[in-house]
């Protein structure tokens, strides 16, 4: 059992998330004066020389980081992965058919939102099972002349990850992977659009990567506007407008901290151990429990409730007074949940389960 006393301030949201204390350094001591040009990188022409340095930069390093094929656009755009839910038919469906899958709160939602543009298929959903479980790849109803197949990869609510890619051929598979992107490694192959937004492991809010495959860029209805058309995004380099400009900046240093740590590979090993460390704590105590569906828990976000229920207040109010926050639970669900991304560290998962630890032994 950990011994450690939970001594440091520890942020736990789904996000905005905590980002890197390295990032965050660097960051900081390059505000006022980057690279010594006299400019923040927030005051600089997003068509200046000195941004664009960095913005090829931030792209060529997540190609490395992410072993994006050359086949495959990256777009830097804006209005959050929410933002995608009407971007992905309006570029896509052409008025057809498209299948969704149903895994948790986003996805429902991002369904709904889809019905606007075509004959919006469910092609599976385990809402009637209190999204306990992901519906499994084989269970997936969909037709092979659907434009299109969405899902998400990780439920930042419910707390449900996928950790196997499809293996769907001729239909084109779009992923949210909003809150799992950059955890471990994926084949991006696999997946004709990846969207994701940036405040949970790539940087501050504002940002929406979109990685999307050549042959799927081309086809959106008339009526879209130019800002979220894909084909005139990509052929403006994502700059038809101004673009979050401080927002890719700071994900260029957060490819950088990833990719100087040893890459995916190695923050996968990390985001496993600290998972583990807090399942396996929950699943050891008859005070805390977790319901969901051991192959479908997700390494990200850890909801989690008390027997005693009517202590969650209590909890979360203890654990800011012990300098561990954002530990309640979505409002839609309750509960509690603990959001483990990239950025935190084994020692503020230890500092949590220290915590768990006491309030239990206090108040049972």
């Amino acid at each position: 059992m950990i011994s450690k006393p939970y001594p440091c301030q520890f942020n736990f949201s789904a996000g905005p998330a905590m980002l890197p204390k390295e990032v965050m350094e660097k960051a900081k001591d390059e505000f006022l004066n980057w690279h010594d040009t006299g400019m923040s990188v927030l005051e600089m022409s997003h068509r200046g020389k000195e941004y664009m340095s960095i913005f090829k930069k931030t792209e060529e390093n997540l190609r490395e980081l992410f072993n994006i094929p050359n086949n495959y656009k990256i777009l830097f755009l804006q209005g959050g992965a929410i933002t995608q839910n009407f971007m992905v038919p309006m570029n896509l469906i052409q008025g057809e058919d498209a299948s969704y899958i149903v895994s948790g709160y986003w996805s429902k939602r991002t369904f709904n939102d889809a019905q606007v543009f075509g004959n919006i298929n469910l092609a599976a959903s385990s809402e009637s099972d209190n999204y306990l479980t992901a519906p499994k790849y084989e269970d997936w109803n969909f037709s092979p002349t659907d434009k299109y197949i969405h899902f998400c990869l990780n439920e930042t609510i419910h707390g449900v990850e996928y950790f196997e890619d499809p293996n769907i051929e001729n239909v084109p598979i779009v992923v949210d992977m909003s809150s799992t992107i950059l955890s471990r490694q994926v084949d991006v192959a696999k997946y004709g659009v990846i969207y994701a937004g940036a405040q949970k492991n790539i940087g501050p809010s504002g940002l929406t990567l979109v990685i999307v495959r050549d042959d799927l860029i081309g086809y959106s209805q008339k009526e879209t506007p130019t800002t979220f058309n894909w084909k005139i995004q990509s052929e403006n380099d994502s700059m038809i407008n101004t673009p979050s400009t401080y927002s890719i900046y700071m994900a260029g240093l957060v490819f950088n901290w990833l990719l100087d740590m040893g890459g995916l590979d190695v923050i996968e090993k990390k985001n496993i151990q600290k998972s583990k460390m807090l399942y396996d704590f929950i699943d050891n105590s008859e005070f805390y429990y977790n319901e969901i569906n051991k192959s479908n828990r997700s390494r990200m976000n850890v909801p989690f409730r008390m027997i005693k229920d009517e202590l969650t207040m209590k909890f979360v109010e203890d654990a800011e007074l012990a300098g561990l926050y954002q530990i309640k639970g979505h409002r839609l669900v309750g509960g509690l949940r603990a959001s483990i991304y990239n950025a935190m560290p084994i020692e503020g998962v230890e500092a949590l389960i220290n915590f768990m630890m006491d309030f239990e032994l206090k108040n049972k």
